[in-house]
């Protein structure tokens, strides 16, 4: 079939990427360089209620549908796409859940990885390159197995002006509106992919001992304790930020020179802000799951051969970050640095 009769001028579209905040902003190029095919299209995306902000403000997005993983039922949401009456859906995920969801959605056109006997859920069946390219052109393989052209590859995380000011209105308060910041984010999903609170510490406080850089903590939920034993550990200044929404973290994140954090959401965030990241990995892989972007850089233990298990319970002690040095990530943070100053 030819793709001008899928993708139409007045095509409604669907596009469904649950979790987590990462994948999620990883998807984004998919909708851009979708409304720039078809400028006229209405383009719709299905998300988890924690992970909207990444999308909401979307510029090229008509509108953001929410569900609730526990709370709302898979027919529940069926009945709500159903009644949008989507001529397109486009499955980004494909697990047990979403397939059943774009299967019963209505759509003429359904568009997804046929994972695992889920090929039944789909009618435009995709190339899965898992493990083979970045996270970025896993999701554009949507719209290049159509022949659609890619116009950009960069994540976009909108933040208002309203967002701006919680931020700047915060550091005026503090009196330290005109410093310059490196953030740092200890936080992270599974506790496999973090690395130790002392050594954030230790890394903080050479960074600022060798640096006219404020060190700038960030947190998410359940995380505070965490980021405050790791300023209580440092010896050097350091600015603990307030409860935020992830719009705002953002705000934040933009006020950052350089960010330094485990493979997370706001590493992501960050990298899509033009903000210089260096990521810390281990037990996943950089190639496929790494900060995006000409401007960031990775850093692991590559003395390792057990680096990305991508295993959540590590049976050998969680080696690929305790091995991790401070020597290493500190020299890979002045690889930032001079990656950045010759781009300025």
């Amino acid at each position: 079939m030819n793709t001008n009769q899928i993708f139409s001028p007045s095509s409604k579209i669907l596009i469904i990427k649950p979790r987590a905040i990462g994948d999620v902003l990883l998807s984004t190029p998919v909708i851009r360089n979708l409304k720039e095919f078809v400028p006229e299209a209405s383009i719709d995306f299905l998300t988890e209620q924690f992970a909207a902000d990444v999308v909401i403000g979307n510029r090229f997005v008509r509108e953001v549908l929410t569900f609730h993983k526990k709370h709302d039922s898979t027919l529940a949401v069926i009945r709500k796409i159903r009644e949008k009456r989507y001529d397109i859906v486009i499955d980004l995920f494909g697990n047990p859940r979403t397939a059943l969801i774009t299967r019963f959605s209505g759509a003429p056109h359904r568009i997804g990885f046929p994972f695992r006997g889920r090929a039944y859920a789909y009618n435009h069946h995709l190339t899965a390159k898992g493990g083979e390219v970045h996270n970025v052109d896993f999701n554009l393989e949507a719209l290049r197995h159509f022949g659609i052209p890619i116009v950009s590859s960069d994540p976009e995380f909108p933040i208002s002006n309203v967002h701006r000011e919680f931020a700047n209105t915060w550091l005026a308060e503090k009196q330290i509106s005109g410093r310059s910041f490196i953030g740092i984010n200890p936080g992270g999903g599974w506790y496999t992919k973090k690395w130790s609170l002392e050594s954030y510490a230790q890394l903080a406080d050479r960074i600022s001992g060798n640096n006219e850089l404020t060190i700038m903590l960030f947190w998410g939920p359940g995380e505070k304790e965490e980021v405050k034993k790791v300023q209580a550990m440092m010896k050097s200044e350091s600015v603990l930020l307030p409860k935020t929404s992830l719009k705002e973290m953002g705000a934040f994140l933009e006020r950052c020179s350089y960010l330094i954090s485990n493979d997370s959401g706001p590493m992501h965030i960050a990298a899509s802000l033009g903000v210089p990241t260096l990521g810390i990995f281990g037990p996943t892989n950089p190639h496929l799951q790494g900060p995006y972007g000409g401007r960031s850089i990775w850093v692991r233990n590559e003395t390792l051969d057990c680096l990305e298990c991508n295993l959540t319970d590590c049976p050998i002690g969680n080696v690929c970050m305790r091995g991790l040095t401070i020597d290493m990530v500190f020299e890979a943070f002045q690889k930032l640095q001079k990656k950045n100053s010759q781009r300025s």
